[in-house]
């Protein structure tokens, strides 16, 4: 595949991160443009950054000049107002356009799995997922229109080691430390498909150019489906200690703590397999070679490296007590 000439708008984000380093480790020419206001994952050595603010138009018209690009990978563009904005900037500028949606899009419940590219895309519980396939029909439309370059990508819930995959975050790993019981929604058992970001970066950065990917979609995931409960066992495994699970309904927990509800209701609550056949035809490198229970060894150490990154969230906690008593009362 030859080198491409790649604008990342984003670049230091959880998956964009990793598809910028594994960008330049694949010999393309990257530039980024953002506000440069990230420390956690600051950019390597070999990255053109142009200082700019993706909500402030004028301000990326300004750095790009009349320059253009073969790829455009937006990774932040979250309502149809953003894509509307993107085909201002980008039109005519850029050989291809990467759009990152989400697999949340996907029918909820699913119908069936796994979950292929012609899965009906379709969330009544969930407004980001909602947005995104708003953002996707403008996106479709463009293309079938007047052929605007668009590749759609669909990641499910890619990590690094600074992401803990679980609804309390940092508070759940807290709890486990302190010998308090975590709330799991469900019974537990439901499967989850769960992927490292260096992994996504390889299937990602092999669709970068490629005539064959213009006018379609494709998720991007890992194979590896864990139970929910393995996945909070895995944590507690890499933090030493053994964690106390309560199960609870995933309704019980939205009425409790209704910021949970979308998520989890219109996402996590259920199954989610997908059959990565299409993307790795085209990128056949592409394998998940981090399982979690190593990115969980990896979660761990980063927070424990430094206690300012140890934030306890009070109310949740507090919430998930209420919602253990709950649970035991019944």
């Amino acid at each position: 595949m030859a080198a491409t000439r790649t604008l990342f708008v984003g670049g230091t984000g959880v998956i964009s991160s990793a598809c910028v380093a594994r960008a330049l480790e694949a010999g393309h020419e990257v530039t980024v443009v953002n506000r440069g206001t990230s420390s956690t994952r600051p950019l390597p050595d070999g990255v053109e950054v142009l200082h700019a603010d993706i909500r402030d138009p004028q301000s990326v018209h300004h750095v790009l000049g009349e320059r253009s690009f073969d790829v455009a990978a937006e990774f932040l563009a979250f309502t149809p107002e953003h894509i509307r904005t993107d085909f201002d900037l980008f039109e005519g500028r850029v050989g291809q356009f990467v759009f990152i949606s989400s697999a949340s899009a996907y029918q909820k419940p699913p119908s069936r799995v796994p979950v292929t590219e012609s899965t009906p895309l379709r969330n009544p519980f969930w407004q980001y997922s909602r947005d995104k396939i708003a953002c996707e029909d403008l996106l479709v439309e463009a293309y079938r229109e007047r052929g605007f370059p668009v590749t759609i990508v669909r990641p499910s819930h890619t990590y690094d080691r600074t992401m803990i995959p679980t609804m309390g975050h940092w508070t759940d790993l807290e709890r486990m430390r302190r010998g308090a019981p975590v709330v799991v929604h469900g019974d537990g058992t439901s499967r989850w498909t769960i992927t490292h970001s260096s992994d996504f970066a390889v299937a990602f950065v092999g669709l970068l150019g490629r005539p064959e990917a213009v006018g379609d979609s494709f998720h991007i995931t890992g194979d590896e489906a864990p139970t929910w409960d393995r996945i909070y066992c895995d944590l507690a495994e890499a933090l030493g200690v053994e964690a106390e699970l309560v199960h609870v309904a995933s309704e019980t927990i939205a009425r409790e703590v209704p910021d949970l509800g979308p998520g989890l209701i219109g996402d996590k609550a259920h199954s989610m397999h997908f059959d990565n056949s299409k993307v790795k035809a085209l990128v056949p490198e592409f394998q998940a070679s981090v399982p979690f229970a190593h990115g969980a060894g990896e979660i761990v150490e980063w927070y424990l490296a430094d206690a300012s990154r140890q934030r306890l969230d009070p109310d949740l906690d507090a919430a998930f007590d209420r919602l253990v008593e709950h649970a035991r009362s019944i």
